[in-house]
């Protein structure tokens, strides 16, 4: 008897959602969909969009039910794989979050310093009520996190929910490929440590020989993201590293330099993808179109649908394959604490991820950074499960964009309030 496959994409409205229907429609074969559930909390978003996700599939020809609703319980009730993609308080959220530190002298960004940190605020007791119900209506499912900042919200569902969760992001994929290709390696293996939007490649392997010192001599760079202003790592740089940067990392060691960029820019990233978001809306409405516009790669959602639905693949068909993930560390990083969420390469099959011990891990400078920077996410889910203020406090004391304690005060009391409808915690 076929086995029978539910999958609920919760925030089903972003215009992200047909790159995830593109990975669906081509694992058809190998992921027997019977039902696709669609939940968003804006009705608008939501209709447009699972409009052409409902013209997708039926022009792939797949027999499945197609769910819209408004109602997580319905969404959530016996799936199999659930898809988190929130955005809480939206792109206006997103916009206050970049330019409010700049009025501190502070880098305003998505994910990073206390822009990154909001978008965490918001985010985890949304993300907790979702792993809450999933206890109660789908027990055996698996979330799949790809919600910024993903490994934040990795550390604080799997250490405060009972659910199966995995924080996924498609910067370590993009890595990957690209560095395989501009080394003319295809098979090589790549060892990837970090923190999510904080890691490097640490290792080149093929044919029994490591190229990274090769790679390292040429000063190479990995591809950079379309959503991220990128001026690329100098050779010193790379070679004093000792790895290769994810380009994330242009805000921690170019601080200054990406703080002019912020500043001089004439639109914040988030006032673009709402120019951008609208146009792909009014592209989705077409009653015609049936597959996913080109527009979409320019969000910076590249090989996303690859990333996720791979993934799921991966655990539905026990595939024991190798994917980047953000799980428990789990003694994989000996320097790390078990529960810290990393981001590492694991072997992935019906039980989930088994991460791939890097056993003698002799990079000092990655290790004492990613023990910093861990310590400021410690704090933020504590400050975000907890509404502590003193937590939130410690957290942007530790961050490496933020640190001044004053500054951090002034900026914090000032984002707290542009986002209080969003911060139940706090109140």
């Amino acid at each position: 008897m076929e086995r029978k496959l539910k999958i609920a994409i919760i925030g089903a409205g972003s215009t992200y959602t047909p790159e995830l229907m593109e990975g669906i429609i081509k694992r058809k074969s190998a992921l027997p969909l019977h039902e696709l559930a669609l939940m968003d909390i804006d009705d608008r978003k939501l209709s447009i969009v699972g409009g052409l996700c409902e013209r997708m599939t039926a022009a792939a020809g797949m027999n499945c039910g197609v769910i819209q609703t408004q109602d997580l319980d319905e969404a959530l009730r016996g799936a199999d794989f659930v898809l988190g993609q929130i955005r809480v308080g939206k792109l206006p959220a997103r916009v206050l979050d970049e330019q409010i530190p700049l009025q501190y002298g502070l880098i305003g960004q998505e994910t990073c310093g206390i822009g990154g940190f909001f978008k965490a605020m918001r985010t985890i007791p949304v993300m907790l009520d979702i792993a809450k119900r999933m206890e109660e209506l789908c027990p055996d499912a698996w979330l799949i996190n790809f919600s910024n900042p993903a490994g934040i919200i990795t550390e604080a569902i799997l250490n405060h929910t009972k659910v199966k969760m995995l924080g996924l992001c498609n910067v370590p994929y993009n890595m990957n490929k690209s560095i395989r290709e501009s080394m003319e390696l295809p098979n090589a293996e790549l060892t990837y440590v970090g923190l999510n939007h904080l890691s490097w490649i640490t290792a080149i392997e093929q044919d029994g020989k490591d190229y990274l010192k090769t790679a390292l001599d040429r000063g190479l760079n990995s591809e950079t993201m379309k959503n991220i202003p990128s001026t690329g790592f100098s050779k010193e740089l790379v070679q004093l590293v000792g790895a290769i940067p994810s380009s994330y990392l242009e805000y921690y060691y170019y601080k200054d330099k990406k703080l002019k960029l912020l500043k001089d820019a004439e639109l914040s990233r988030g006032e673009k993808c709402m120019q951008i978001e609208e146009e792909l809306l009014d592209i989705y409405s077409n009653a015609n179109l049936h597959s996913k516009p080109e527009l979409l790669s320019s969000r910076g959602g590249a090989n996303y649908s690859e990333v996720a639905i791979s993934l799921v693949d991966a655990i539905f068909n026990d595939k024991q394959e190798k994917h980047v993930v953000n799980l428990l560390n789990h003694g994989a990083l000996p320097f790390m604490e078990d529960n810290d969420a990393i981001e590492v390469t694991a072997v992935i099959g019906k039980d989930g991820a088994k991460p791939i011990a890097v056993p003698d891990f002799d990079n000092k400078h990655i290790i004492d950074y990613m023990r910093m920077v861990k310590a400021y996410e410690r704090e933020t889910v504590a400050a975000a499960v907890e509404g502590s203020e003193a937590a939130a406090m410690r957290a942007l004391m530790m961050n490496p964009l933020v640190g001044d304690y004053q500054t951090a005060h002034d900026c914090f009391h000032e984002l707290k309030e542009a986002h209080k409808d969003y911060l139940p915690q706090f109140k």
